[in-house]
């Protein structure tokens, strides 16, 4: 084994797939929030007219603002529920095949778990300071 990992190669094979999964890793959190991103505007975009009358009838933005933080922070939880539940049954299911690591990482999972919240928050609030910025006359305008 180790003239094997001293060779020409050495563990660049090792690194290689280390950087692919680090990789694809990125890619996959950068479509998460993309797609939250997508999914939060389009609910806020949808609900123009709703925020509208909202803003008419006297609601601060401030009050929009935390009406669709909290519809993102919904979101949020019910992802991180089915997340976890589904990470920790595929860890269980291929545990054999981890070598060396512990299939219940707690310590991995409340990290990622919360960076995925923070970014996830985030997205949500980009699209909620656009819609606390509407004028209500020109939402109830709209469409």
């Amino acid at each position: 084994m180790r003239e094997s990992l001293g060779g020409t190669l050495g563990y660049f094979i090792f690194r290689l797939g280390a950087s692919l999964a680090a990789a694809m890793g990125l890619l996959g959190l950068l479509l998460a929030i993309v797609g939250v991103y997508g999914v939060v505007s389009y609910a806020a975009t949808q609900r123009t007219q709703e925020l509208g009358v909202r803003m008419a009838l006297g609601a601060s933005p401030r009050q929009i603002l935390a009406l669709l933080l909290r519809q993102g922070a919904q979101l949020v939880a019910a992802g991180l529920l089915f997340g976890l539940v589904g990470a920790w049954t595929l860890t269980r299911a291929m545990s054999h095949m981890l070598v060396g690591v512990s299939p219940s990482d707690p310590l991995t999972s409340l990290s990622v778990a919360a960076l995925l919240s923070f970014i996830t928050l985030l997205a949500c609030w980009i699209p909620a300071r656009r819609a606390m910025r509407i004028d209500p006359i020109v939402a109830l305008r709209y469409e």
